[in-house]
């Protein structure tokens, strides 16, 4: 049986999901396991569950060496959890992964060359916002709803209207529900609408 694993690091990446599902359906996968998690998460369940999954005999496919490991020891262990499973790996771009010593060089290589581009991409990236931040046009993330929990309590002692403070701290107004209940539940009471 082939088993497909896809990735995309954001869930923002919808797009880059749904190419790497229809490849590997048209690849000939019957099982599929996909996730919406960066590489450098603690934890892949989906990928997990794949590795689970397979049998002596199965094929694990994925799109590209980038979408299965994060780096080249992480591929190394991957490569080897499949060898101890019987099944075999494909990786759309680099073909059949055998344990022949020119398959292991080129797994090796290309998957150095991998790690190699996401540290400099990552390099790349933390440059810019230092020099983004250094102009004063880097603000970071927007605070969460939760960040600004002292403000929609201290807006609420006020007597402002819930909507008005979602309004003020540009958060819906759920999450200044949410807070006050929390807040009110931590007191042992019940919240006033």
């Amino acid at each position: 049986m082939k088993v497909g694993y896809a990735r995309t690091s954001t869930h923002d990446q919808v797009a880059g999901l749904e190419a790497q599902l229809r490849e590997l359906e048209a690849g000939g996968c019957e099982k599929f396991f996909k996730e919406q998690v960066s590489s450098i998460a603690q934890s892949r369940p989906e990928l997990a569950a794949a590795l689970d999954f397979i049998r002596e005999g199965d094929e694990l496919v994925a799109t590209k060496i980038d979408r299965l490991a994060r780096s080249v020891a992480d591929l190394l262990r991957i490569v080897e959890k499949v060898r101890a499973k019987g099944a075999t790996l494909y990786i759309g771009n680099l073909g059949r992964i055998n344990g022949d010593p020119m398959g292991s060089l080129l797994l090796n290589v290309l998957g150095a060359i991998a790690q190699f581009e996401r540290e400099m991409m990552l390099e790349r990236q933390r440059e810019g916002i230092a020099k983004a931040r250094a102009d004063g046009k880097y603000k970071g993330r927007a605070p969460t709803a939760r960040a600004k929990a002292a403000e929609v309590l201290q807006l609420s002692s006020e007597g402002i209207s819930k909507a008005e403070i979602a309004r003020r701290l540009r958060i819906g107004e759920a999450s200044v529900y949410r807070i006050l209940r929390e807040k009110a539940e931590l007191r042992g009471c019940r919240p006033t609408d």
